[in-house]
């Protein structure tokens, strides 16, 4: 198929992509680099499914309109965003814009030639999970940041083209997701980062308590969620999740990674209004429509990320 992905060039957009080109598709690329790197897909240059990488936003309208009208793609995996909360707390403009915005002109797009659009929102949606059976896709949403908000409206805007135009689009949320290729400074998620510190011998800091729970997703079990949703039909016009099923305190992650207590520091939280306390992934719907289930234990992925970073990965 001719697929269009945004946000290639970013940490899960690297794996998607991955995934897309072993599976033999022809490939397009979006990113404004803002989030992504060059690095991260330099080994698929060469590839044969890759057709073309574009550096461009998906703001640019006339870009988009060029690519759709030449390439009539099949699938829109639509990952490009500004995915930093704080960011979004300090310049709530710039967030909305791209996270709100940018899909509805991508939705524009995908409207005009029938294209199915896989939509990429966040479990950060969501309100704290009380259920430890937990966080279905009919749970509470509390959109606690910017960042957020503008994902629920985007959500909204992807699912009324659904019901409107009855174009085949599917919101996903998947869980935190770590492995490979994610940044491990200030950008990064807490797994990379914290196993980035232990081995260069620096403290580990938490925000907080440091009783804030997490359901860590290893980022090969994600990609191969987000592309299973654009191959499917039973997903179109729905909402569904994807996580490990597991939650862990930020706590007991950072003393399973360094096994050291004295290592672990805790600092002032820097947006606790927008923190969620518990998170755990329900994705009992994600395994009835698109018979996908998480095969990479915590212990692994930690192991295989640790591996990834000692070995020299992208800092």
């Amino acid at each position: 198929m001719n697929i269009l992905l945004t946000g290639g060039a970013g940490f899960i957009g690297r794996w998607v992509a991955k995934r897309l080109l072993d599976e033999g598709h022809k490939l397009w690329i979006v990113d404004d680099l803002s989030n992504g790197r060059e690095a991260n897909i330099e080994e698929f240059r060469t590839h044969p499914g890759l057709q073309q990488f574009i550096k461009g936003t998906i703001l640019d309208e006339a870009l988009l309109v060029d690519l759709f009208d030449k390439h009539r793609f099949e699938i829109c995996y639509h990952l490009g965003a500004s995915i930093n909360v704080q960011d979004s707390i300090d310049d709530p403009k710039t967030t909305f814009d791209n996270d709100t915005v940018g899909t509805f002109i991508i939705l524009e797009q995908c409207r005009k030639h029938n294209t199915k659009v896989v939509f990429m929102s966040t479990c950060m949606v969501y309100d704290r999970c009380s259920d430890e059976g937990g966080i279905t896709e009919l749970h509470p949403t509390k959109p606690a940041s910017p960042y957020a908000g503008a994902k629920v409206a985007a959500e909204n805007m992807v699912l009324s083209y659904f019901y409107a135009y009855n174009l085949p689009t599917v919101v996903i949320r998947p869980f935190n997701t770590y492995g490979p290729y994610q940044k491990t400074g200030g950008e990064g998620g807490v797994v990379a980062i914290f196993i980035n510190n232990h081995l260069n011998g620096k403290d580990l800091n938490i925000y907080g308590e440091g009783t804030q729970t997490r359901d860590l997703l290893y980022v090969e079990d994600c990609a191969k969620f987000v592309v299973s949703a654009g191959f499917s039909d039973e997903v179109n016009g729905e909402i569904v999740n994807a996580g490990l099923g597991r939650d862990i305190s930020v706590n007991e992650l950072a003393l399973q990674i360094t096994g050291d207590a004295t290592r672990i520091k805790h600092v002032k939280h820097i947006h606790p209004q927008s923190e969620i306390q518990k998170l755990l992934c329900n994705s009992s719907k994600a395994n009835q429509l698109l018979k996908w289930q998480p095969e990479v234990t915590l212990e692994e992925g930690i192991a295989r990320t640790t591996e990834w970073i000692q070995s020299g990965g992208l800092n």
